[in-house]
């Protein structure tokens, strides 16, 4: 059995490396007579992180103008997050944009997690009234009590032309996203 293995081990750890040929080799010449059973590949289990989705009642606040905040109670998810041997801190994952010409409305659809990342993606929606020459922010946002991840926000729609709008990547459609994006696991769906 060894020496069936020793073969696939060094086949293994030949393509994990960067092997550079420079004699041309020659394998001995083997008359191997073998008998051994059929054995058992070892099982795995792979833990990576127990994630809740649920909610809580938060005084938020809500832009209604670029100028003016108001605070209301609304519904806001909380997500968390239990990583091995990781320490968890609650926080808030906040998403905004400021948008001229008609009215928007920003909603986080998804968090997906691969590895230390979170990529929130958060839809863009024109609606029909009119803001004239005014300026209008929107956001939303979820409470996370996670251990300390890098975030990337990803919004799908039209990204207005202004600083603030800068800081986040921005796709047409969910057709768009990275494969690195479109493989990680979704853990909140709105």
């Amino acid at each position: 059995m060894r020496k069936v293995l020793l073969p696939i081990l060094m086949l293994a750890l030949i393509s994990a490396c960067n092997v550079k040929k420079e004699d041309k080799g020659e394998l001995p010449d083997l008359d191997v007579d073998l008998s051994a059973d059929a054995g058992e590949l070892p099982e795995y289990e792979v833990n990576w992180a127990d994630i809740n989705v649920g909610t809580t009642t938060k005084t938020v606040e809500i832009p209604k103008v670029i100028v003016v905040m108001e605070e209301e109670e609304v519904e806001v998810p909380v997500i968390d997050v239990d990583m091995p041997g990781e320490d968890k801190m609650e926080r808030s994952i906040v998403v905004q944009a400021e948008v001229t010409g008609k009215e928007h409305e920003l909603e986080i659809k998804e968090i997906r997690a691969s590895e230390r990342r979170l990529y929130v993606i958060s839809e863009l929606e024109k609606l029909d009234t009119d803001l004239g020459d005014k300026k209008m922010r929107v956001q939303d946002q979820v409470e996370i009590n996670a251990p300390d991840l890098d975030v990337v926000h990803i919004i799908v729609g039209e990204r207005a032309d202004n600083v603030l709008n800068n800081q986040y990547h921005y796709v047409n459609s969910m057709d768009d996203l990275d494969a690195n994006v479109r493989d990680a696991q979704v853990i909140y769906k709105d």
